[in-house]
C-alpha cells in the first residue's frame, strides 16, 4: 500500500497551533544560520570584484597584508618606473600607483570608537581596477592639497565624514570634498593624496604598489627577478590571491559561530520536535492500530510519521527564511581580523544559503521524528486498537 500522506497532512492541519509552535523552534535555528552565513557571504563578496588577475600587488617580502608592509619611497619609484611587467598607457606612463594604508581611531555616530581604514592614493589608483570607483557627491581631491574623499557607507556610520566636514589626521585638518562608491573591500575607506597623508601621519614609507600587468604574466618568474634585485625587498602577487588571504580571520570566525549556534539551537529544536511527535503518537495510538489492521506495514507507518515530522521541519525552514529575507542588503560593520580595521558590508542571502538552511530544517525534522515514528510503527495492533 502507498504511504498515507493525506492522513499525515490532515493531522498537521488539525494540530496547526502545536505544529506552528514546534516549527518556530526550527525556524529560529534556520534564521540564525541564514543570518550569520549571510553576513559571512556579504563580507567575502567585498573581496571578489577587485580580484582581477590583470592587477598585481607589490608588498614587502614577508608581509601578510598591506597594513604590515613597508616599501621605501625610492623602491616604489623603481618598481613603477623600471619593472617590465607593468603596462603603459598611450602616453607611455606606467599604469601603477604607490599607496599607503593605516588605521585611525574614529568615533561612530551612534557612539563608540573603531579603527577606520585610511588609504593614501595617487591619481592613477582611480583607473587601475577593472571596475573603477564612482564619485557620487562632490569631487575627487586635489592631489597636492589636504583633501579626502570617503566611502559612502562611512557617511552614515562615522562622525565628520559627510561632504563638507573636516577630518583631523594626527594634527592636520583634511577637508571632505567628495563621497565615492566602490563595490569592494575598499568601498568603506577614507582616501586622500598619498604624499600629503604620509606627511600628516609622519609615515616614511608606502604600504604597497598596485599595477596593471598582462594576464599571462608569470608571477613566479617576476618574483624571482624581484628577489634578485639588490635594491628591492619586494614580493608580487595577483590581487585575487592577495584579497583571498584578507578574509580568513572574520570569515572563519563567522563560520565557527554559525556552526556553534546551529548545534545549540538545533539540539533544542530536535528535542522540541521529538516531544511534539511523542505526544502525537500517544494521542493517536488507536489510529495507528487501525492503520496496521487495514494492511499498512510497519515501515509504511514509520515513514508516514517521519514524513509528518519532516513537514514540520520544512514549515520551520520557511518561517526562518521569512525572518531573514528582510535583512538582505542591510548594511552593518565589523572588524576585519586580518587588518584590524572596521569594514562595512551587507547581509547577502544567496540561493545556496537558503537551500542549505531549508535542508537543515528538513534534517532537524527527520532527526526529531525518528524515535516517535519508530515507537508508532512498533505498536502491537490489538493493544493499539483497544486504547
Amino acid at each position: 500500500m502507498a504511504l498515507p500522506t493525506g492522513y499525515t497532512t490532515r493531522n498537521l492541519l488539525r494540530r496547526r497551533s502545536q505544529v506552528l509552535f514546534t516549527a518556530l523552534g526550527i525556524g529560529f535555528t534556520t534564521a540564525v544560520l541564514c543570518g550569520v552565513l549571510s553576513l559571512r557571504n556579504g563580507f567575502e563578496q567585498l573581496f571578489r570584484p577587485l580580484g582581477a588577475d590583470e592587477v598585481a600587488v607589490y608588498l614587502r617580502i614577508g608581509a601578510t597584508s598591506e597594513g604590515d608592509s613597508g616599501i621605501p619611497r625610492e623602491s616604489a619609484r623603481i618598481i613603477i618606473k623600471e619593472r617590465p611587467e607593468i603596462l603603459r598607457d598611450a602616453a607611455g606612463r606606467p599604469l601603477a600607483a604607490a599607496e599607503c594604508f593605516l588605521a585611525m581611531y574614529m568615533e561612530k555616530i551612534n557612539g563608540g570608537l573603531v579603527n577606520a581604514p585610511l588609504r593614501g592614493i595617487e591619481a592613477a589608483s582611480l583607473t587601475l581596477h577593472p571596475t573603477p570607483p564612482q564619485l557620487i557627491e562632490g569631487r575627487w581631491p586635489d592631489w597636492g592639497s589636504d583633501e579626502v574623499v570617503v566611502g559612502r557607507p562611512l557617511v552614515n556610520r562615522m562622525k565628520n565624514c559627510a561632504l563638507g566636514d573636516t577630518l583631523t589626521l594626527n594634527t592636520t585638518p583634511f577637508d571632505v570634498v567628495g563621497v565615492y562608491e566602490f563595490d569592494s573591500s575598499q568601498g568603506s575607506e577614507i582616501w586622500g593624496p598619498v604624499d600629503r597623508m604620509l606627511e600628516a601621519l609622519d609615515r616614511p614609507v608606502y604600504s604597497r604598489v598596485i599595477a596593471r600587468v598582462p594576464l599571462e604574466l608569470d608571477y613566479e618568474q617576476a618574483t624571482l627577478e624581484l628577489e634578485q634585485d639588490p635594491r628591492l625587498n619586494i614580493s608580487i602577487t595577483r590581487q585575487s590571491e592577495y584579497l583571498a588571504t584578507q578574509t580568513t580571520g572574520l570569515s572563519t570566525s563567522l563560520l565557527v559561530l554559525s556552526v556553534f549556534l546551529t548545534l545549540i539551537m538545533g539540539s533544542a529544536a530536535v528535542i522540541g520536535t521529538m516531544n511534539t511527535m511523542l505526544a502525537t503518537v500517544a494521542t493517536r495510538t488507536h489510529e495507528i492500530g487501525i492503520l496496521l489492521a487495514i494492511g499498512y506495514s510497519r515501515i509504511e507507518v514509520f515513514l508516514a510519521f517521519l514524513l509528518e515530522s519532516a513537514q514540520v521541519g520544512l514549515i520551520g525552514g520557511a518561517m526562518g527564511l521569512l525572518m531573514v529575507i528582510p535583512l538582505h542588503g542591510v548594511e552593518t560593520g565589523a572588524s576585519n581580523f586580518n587588518t584590524f580595521t572596521d569594514i562595512s558590508f551587507s547581509f547577502r542571502l544567496s540561493p545556496t544559503i537558503a537551500i542549505t538552511a531549508v535542508g537543515l530544517s528538513f534534517l532537524l525534522g527527520i532527526i526529531g521524528g525518528a524515535i516517535p515514528a519508530w515507537i508508532a510503527a512498533n505498536r502491537q495492533v490489538v493493544d493499539a486498537i483497544r486504547r
